[in-house]
């Protein structure tokens, strides 16, 4: 087992990629759903001043 977590020792760069990789596919979907939050936050406040008005 501790063999296949050495990699042959490249154990550094292999996990550092899953690690970066992961991260970027993190963001990568939560970004577009903060956005999403925002923008209909945005929506709200637009539609809230036109009635006001």
């Amino acid at each position: 087992m501790s063999e296949f977590f050495a990699m042959g020792g490249y154990a550094f760069y292999v996990w550092t990629s899953y690690g970066l990789t992961f991260l970027l596919l993190l963001i990568g979907a939560i970004k577009p759903l903060l956005a999403n939050k925002q923008i209909l936050r945005g929506l709200l406040l637009k539609r809230r001043r036109e009635q006001n008005q």
